[in-house]
């Protein structure tokens, strides 16, 4: 991670390193915090943050479902992150928003904690890497499985939830894969460690439904109405581990992966980018970074560069 000069952090800009918490922080503990992955970009207008009013209840939504209160709303949240962007000068990064129960009592129960929030932003380049993004990746099927829905509120981006696609990424990757794809407890595609996943075959694009235990993604939102604008056919249905392998193309997105091309699963050989993840990348990359007008709507400017234009 490459330093940058602020973080906002409970309604201040603080210095990079002066950003700490104390050890007996609640969520250090017992992971009770939430937190987003956001995307600004340089267009020709300025940076632009990709959809940065539904991340930020997104934000909101998941507190509401640990029972965790942000005393920011999304408009001031949204304020925030400008006032970050443009103290750091990064016309392109990434951005992490994070909620937090802070330091108070440290019983498992989080009861009186103050509600930490910060908002962090540094550059960062393709996820999976830019051969990646060209080429492919190599991806493993997890022997852990994706937590059921009610085990944790899996609709919400927690950051103690994480541990779970922390063993599954890390397991993948010692056996030499790239990413990781996890299933249900009763054998369903789920996802990857922080990626939705699709699938192409005869044409007709797939991709697990909520039921799976999913994340309700943003860029997943994304691709499924950039997929049906362009005239494909999108269908969210239970999909299990063989689809994976008898699929034309298969492809992650997220915030961090963007579009990324799978080229092998669990050693069965996919192939290079086809051309429904190339269109659908390429649409993806126009449009967030400023290229096309056609979903120019999820493009969310600084409130002065609004102005300006």
């Amino acid at each position: 991670m490459q330093e940058t000069s602020k973080i906002w952090m409970n309604g201040e800009l603080v210095d990079w390193a002066d950003a700490t918490i104390h050890v007996g922080t609640h969520a250090l503990h017992y992971g009770s915090g939430v937190f987003e992955g956001i995307r600004a970009y340089e267009t020709d207008r300025g940076p632009a943050v990709f959809r940065l009013t539904e991340h930020m209840q997104r934000l909101h939504d998941s507190a509401k479902l640990l029972y965790l209160e942000i005393p920011y709303s999304v408009d001031e949240l949204k304020a925030a992150t400008w006032d970050v962007v443009g103290a750091n000068g990064l016309p392109s990064c990434y951005l992490r928003p994070i909620a937090y129960s802070g330091y108070g009592q440290l019983g498992v129960a989080s009861r009186d904690n103050p509600i930490d929030v910060a908002i962090m932003s540094w550059p960062w380049g393709s996820y999976l890497g830019e051969e990646g993004m060209r080429e492919g990746i190599r991806v493993k099927v997890s022997s852990w499985q994706r937590v059921g829905p009610n085990v944790i509120p899996h609709a919400a981006k927690a950051t103690g939830v994480y541990i779970n696609s922390m063993l599954a990424v890390g397991e993948a990757n010692r056996a030499g894969y790239d990413e990781a794809i996890l299933l249900t407890a009763d054998g369903f595609i789920a996802d990857g460690s922080g990626e939705s996943l699709f699938i192409v075959k005869d044409g007709v694009l797939y991709t697990p439904d909520l039921s799976a235990s999913i994340l309700v993604g943003i860029t997943r939102d994304t691709v499924i109405q950039i997929a049906q604008d362009l005239g494909h056919t999108v269908v969210e249905k239970p999909l299990i581990r063989t689809d994976l392998y008898l699929a034309d193309e298969v492809f992650m997105v997220g915030t961090a992966a963007e579009v990324t091309p799978i080229r092998e699963v669990d050693d069965h050989v996919i192939g290079r980018p086809g051309p429904v993840t190339v269109e659908i990348q390429q649409a993806y990359l126009d449009t967030v970074h400023g290229r096309s007008d056609r979903w120019s709507q999820w493009l969310e400017y600084a409130p002065a560069a609004k102005t300006q234009a």
